[in-house]
């Protein structure tokens, strides 16, 4: 006899189906094959004790602290604990009761459809980009004198376009332009500066690959100007906040947006005290908040991207643990990117400068297509395209 690891409902079919089970036995019993972990945080005991006499009822259980039982606390977290069918049995069963719990069944019930999605597909207005088995490169073009990794490698505009299209040939599936260095502790640059340095970029590079570009900003007007110049796609590390108008932007020219994490800024995100209350939590609930956000000026849900901000405001142990436990960012429903390349937390841990970081580089982005990331953002694209191959064939393997 031996251990079966069943990490999707495509794994479990597939052990089903040879044992010999009919299709409608398969149907049934995947979801009961996978256990699955779900905390809420903060309920009021009453709340906890329902759940948990319910979910014991449903063959699972809730892990609550001790004195939730008696109430002799005001609140508590609760674990639920049980396979997808105990748990959607759950959602049933509290469906109409009261105490909020009709909320928590609705909120139950999206989170398992988030977590058992098998992919996405992105729309720009030239194309759809499918989002599913094949993890997606975006290649960095950074026209700035001062980023942390590839500032001021381009002596003009002909140079940063050449160097586009050799990534495209190397792979790359969306090319990413930016005019403003995000490295700690850096300044902003004016509207004006950072327009010379992308607008001609994206002008010029959109009538030579075919791939989508992305241009990286936190202004409205660099997105506006750079949209009509060709990019399809809005990396925002701001996630919209820092200009007022960028939301309406996006949703104006109905494109992507990329929805990253940061406390503070690029200057100030590293300073002073990172600890988090919860780490993952945290960063969580704001793109939780910058979700619902973009949706209130009309930005399509489809069309959201998020980014947990690895580097960003966070310390070296911090983005090692979002690369180790990133699965849980799925239950967002929407797809995941993640930035690692040549990032300081990998010099941090495996020794070296920035040219020293290939293989600390390759070792993060095969952990992130591993744990569930739909985009990685990267600076040497040929050599991370064999990275992104080799971990989707161990990930999707049969």
């Amino acid at each position: 006899m031996r251990y079966l690891s069943i990490g999707s409902q495509y794994e479990a079919a597939e052990e089903l189906k040879r044992v010999g089970v009919d299709p409608y036995g398969i149907t049934a019993m995947i979801p009961k094959m996978k256990n699955i972990n779900i905390l809420l945080e903060g309920i009021e005991c009453k709340v906890a004790n329902i759940l948990k006499q319910e979910m014991l009822s449903c063959g699972g259980d809730v892990a609550v602290a001790r004195g939730s039982v008696e109430c002799s606390i005001e609140k508590t977290d609760a674990l639920i604990i049980g396979t997808i069918k105990q748990v959607k049995a759950l959602v049933d069963k509290i469906s109409l009761q009261p105490f909020g719990l009709k909320r928590i069944s609705a909120d139950l019930k999206n989170l398992l459809g988030n977590l058992t999605r098998e992919g996405f597909v992105v729309k720009t207005p030239r194309r759809e980009i499918p989002l599913e088995k094949k993890t997606l490169l975006m290649g960095v073009i950074n026209v700035t004198p001062d980023s942390f990794s590839d500032g001021g490698i381009f002596a003009n505009v002909d140079e940063a376009v050449e160097y586009g299209i050799r990534m495209e040939g190397d792979g790359a599936d969306i090319i990413d332009v930016g005019g403003e260095s995000s490295r700690p502790g850096s300044d902003p640059v004016s509207t004006e500066e950072e327009m010379r340095r992308v607008i001609p970029v994206i002008e010029s590079l959109g009538k030579r690959v075919t791939v989508p570009l992305s241009i990286d900003t936190t202004k409205s007007e660099i997105a506006r100007i750079a949209l009509d110049a060709g990019a399809e796609i809005v990396n925002d590390i701001s996630a919209l906040r820092f200009d007022e108008n960028m939301a309406a932007t996006v949703a104006h020219y109905k494109v992507p947006v990329i929805l990253m994490h940061m406390r503070g800024t690029p200057k100030t995100m590293q300073e002073g005290d990172l600890t988090y209350s919860s780490l993952r939590s945290d960063i969580m609930g704001f793109l939780e908040e910058r979700i619902e956000a973009a949706l209130s000026v009309g930005i399509e849900r489809d069309a959201i991207i998020v980014d947990p901000g690895i580097g960003f405001g966070k310390t070296s142990e911090d983005n090692i643990r979002l690369l180790k436990y990133l699965e849980e960012f799925k239950g967002l429903g929407r797809p995941i990117l993640i930035g690692t390349s040549r990032k300081g937390f990998i010099g941090r841990t495996t020794g070296g400068e920035v040219k020293d970081r290939l293989a600390g580089t390759a070792a993060t982005v095969t952990a992130a297509i591993l744990k569930g990331a739909n985009v990685v953002r990267v600076h040497d694209v040929g050599f991370m395209k064999k990275v992104a191959v080799m971990a989707d064939a161990i990930k999707n393997v049969q």
